[in-house]
């Protein structure tokens, strides 16, 4: 089962550099209700490296056009009212059927 974000991490996100990339990853996938592990495998890195970018840290250039595009992908999304997903299943189907082939 996909671990979602603690409450800690909740509290601390709206402190966080709204103009680092990752931060502004992090904040929309929390709105999406994506779980971490769910979209790291999405653009194929570990959950760390993902939990290391929603707090600010260093994205690898290689990463940043994905996140850009998955960034973009989630706010249509989520103003056409399709997001936030309920569960894990509906997160994976999301992230599978909407989100992999457009990256």
């Amino acid at each position: 089962m996909a671990k979602h974000y603690s409450e800690k991490y909740l509290l601390k996100l709206n402190s966080l550099n709204p103009k680092r990339l990752g931060v502004q990853f992090g904040k929309v996938c929390v709105k999406a209700n994506l779980p971490p592990s769910m979209v790291a495998d999405s653009i194929s890195v570990t959950r760390q490296s993902i939990h290391n970018w929603f707090r600010g840290g260093p994205i690898r250039s290689t990463h940043i056009d994905k996140i850009e595009k998955f960034i973009d992908l989630i706010n249509q999304y989520l103003d056409a009212g399709e997001l936030p997903v309920s569960s894990t299943i509906d997160a994976k189907k999301f992230i599978d059927t909407k989100v992999i082939d457009k990256l």
